[in-house]
């Protein structure tokens, strides 16, 4: 007899292969676009630029941006890019100059994190409900577009699952806590810190304060072995700091403590201030479609806090989100290393057969968001090709019946009184909406991708393709820009020095934004250079908020 869709919601949490499963939702909902998307504004280009440079020149110790050192985050994603680029390219799949073997470390970030959701979360809220806690971690907006950026938020994530499932095992069962798994939390916190810096520490250690002082208690603490793990996890990252404070003659840690870490505490780095509430305020979008589940485990999951796992999970995510809230920079991927926590909470709750019933308004209030964010997401996608291109997608279209069908779904099973169903199916729901997204609608934009635009522009003019130390361009320095045109492109102050680059060597290309145009003209003219446009390339630059055409020239003999 053929199963009905409410059987095999309700038997999925219990299928044989519950990792085999979990990856298959993973990478249904994660692949698509993760080779199409072309390069992202800021810090995807950065990140993989400093990583293809490394293959490049063979220094795996410092980072760089083209010329500049990048003297911000540990080196421990760039080493896993770098590996990832040349795991690919000896299997000849792709190249260096292509940005989804980057994203790779960033997809298997994510998929690490998901299974340790899975395997570590059964000893705090039970078999099934770990399973379902997993799945809703999977498709949260907030992780699925982190693992198409090639940075490290995705992978952080993974170390922070698996170090704080561990620390779960040493407090609910200290005595049956092995020196075998000791190593491995303080190993897996070390190679959190090659990776982000103290975050991943941070985040347990917070929870290991709470716990203590929530139990006027700490004896469990020494399970963990702390006299030779904290030297273990030290000694993860000690001799690349050690490295990289030789080789820039201590100006990392001036600059990643300093300028970087310190700045983001005190002050709204980059224009990204927000108030305290921030994250709160932005849960619903974060963690579509399984805030409302959240939203309505949450007062059961304070009254049960007496419970070992829910003490725990609980300790796991309020200080290390109250913290980031207190942080004057906000972005939305901030708060991620406490969404396991949170997912496995709601997940709890839905598959208690003794659940207490939400507080009606606060039920409605994450329904009516989760409709909310649905529709927003809908409509979004459906204007966006017309406000970057002056065009209408039929691909985009379809985003937004396939948000309303999700929103419809949930609502359906939640009337009928199974929110595990509904948050699971939510997931699966989820599949669609974010492949039209991430797979159809922005890849075929154009404005915003000028970028890939001028490498295709390039390449006409010069079919070898081969700009590097030949291209130079003033009006546009965006870190993608120089991802896909190579590491020789010459970045120009003004429409003077683009002049002066033209006529310093024959055969060289320079653009110019419409800004330095009539600078470039005058000092092109007073220098006797006979100026021949080769093409244009119209776009939308996203990081600034401005449309701009670059003007590729050539100095014709």
């Amino acid at each position: 007899m053929p199963l009905s869709l409410r059987d095999l919601l309700d038997r999925l949490p219990e299928a044989r292969w519950p990792r085999l499963w979990l990856s298959l939702l993973c990478l249904a909902l994660w692949l698509p676009g993760l080779a199409s998307l072309p390069p992202g504004d800021r810090d995807e280009s950065r990140f993989a630029q400093a990583s293809r440079q490394m293959v490049d020149s063979g220094d795996y110790v410092r980072i760089r941006f083209g010329e500049e050192e990048r003297n911000k985050k540990p080196v421990g994603i760039h080493w896993a890019q770098a590996a990832s680029v040349q795991v690919v390219e000896a299997l000849s799949l792709g190249h260096r100059g292509e940005i989804w073997p980057y994203r790779l470390p960033s997809l298997l970030g994510a998929l690490l994190a998901v299974l340790a959701t899975y395997h570590w979360g059964r000893a705090l809220v039970g078999r099934r409900a770990a399973f379902l806690g997993a799945a809703l971690l999977a498709s949260c907006t907030v992780l699925v577009v982190e693992t198409h950026i090639a940075k490290t938020d995705a992978a952080l994530l993974a170390t922070v699952a698996a170090a704080m499932g561990l620390l779960g095992r040493a407090y609910l069962a200290p005595n049956a806590f092995t020196a075998r798994q000791a190593a491995a939390f303080w190993a897996v916190l070390g190679i959190s810190i090659l990776l982000k810096g103290p975050i991943g520490p941070m985040v347990a250690l917070l929870a290991g304060l709470t716990l203590v002082v929530a139990d006027r208690a700490g004896g469990w603490l020494r399970a963990l072995r702390p006299l030779w793990g904290v030297p273990l996890m030290l000694g993860m990252a000690v001799p690349w700091l050690v490295a990289i404070g030789i080789a820039t003659e201590g100006r990392f840690f001036a600059e990643a403590v300093g300028g970087d870490m310190l700045s983001k505490v005190g002050s709204g780095e980059e224009a990204h201030w927000g108030p305290p509430g921030y994250y709160a305020a932005t849960f619903a979008l974060a963690a579509f479609p399984a805030a409302f589940l959240v939203l309505r485990a949450l007062p059961t999951a304070w009254r049960d806090r007496m419970n070992p796992g829910t003490r725990f999970l609980l300790a796991w995510a309020a200080p290390t989100w109250l913290l980031f809230e207190a942080v004057a920079t906000k972005l939305p991927h901030y708060t991620l290393p406490a969404f396991p926590a949170l997912m496995l909470l709601a997940a709890a709750w839905a598959m208690d057969p003794l659940r207490r019933p939400a507080p009606r308004w606060l039920a409605m209030l994450g329904l009516g968001l989760l409709w909310l964010v649905a529709l927003a997401l809908g409509v979004a996608a459906a204007v966006l090709p017309w406000l970057a291109d002056r065009r209408v997608d039929p691909v985009a279209l379809l985003v937004l019946p396939a948000t309303l069908l999700l929103a419809w779904g949930v609502t359906r099973l939640l009337r009928g009184g199974t929110p595990a169903r509904a948050a699971l199916l939510g997931a699966f729901l989820a599949v669609p909406v974010y492949g039209l997204v991430l797979g159809g609608v922005l890849p075929r934009l154009e404005a915003p991708w000028v970028g890939p635009r001028l490498a295709a522009a390039l390449a006409q003019a010069a079919p070898t393709g081969d700009v590097q130390g030949e291209f130079g361009i003033t009006g546009y320095h965006e870190p993608s820009m120089v991802f896909a045109t190579g590491t020789g492109t010459a970045l120009l102050r003004d429409g003077v020095a683009a002049a002066a680059f033209l006529g310093a060597e024959p055969g060289r290309t320079a653009a110019v934004g419409e800004r330095e145009l009539a600078g470039f003209r005058a000092a092109a003219g007073q220098a006797g250079l006979n100026l021949r446009e080769i093409g244009s390339v119209d776009g939308y630059n996203y990081t600034r908020g401005r449309r701009l055409t670059l003007h590729l020239f050539q100095a014709a003999p």
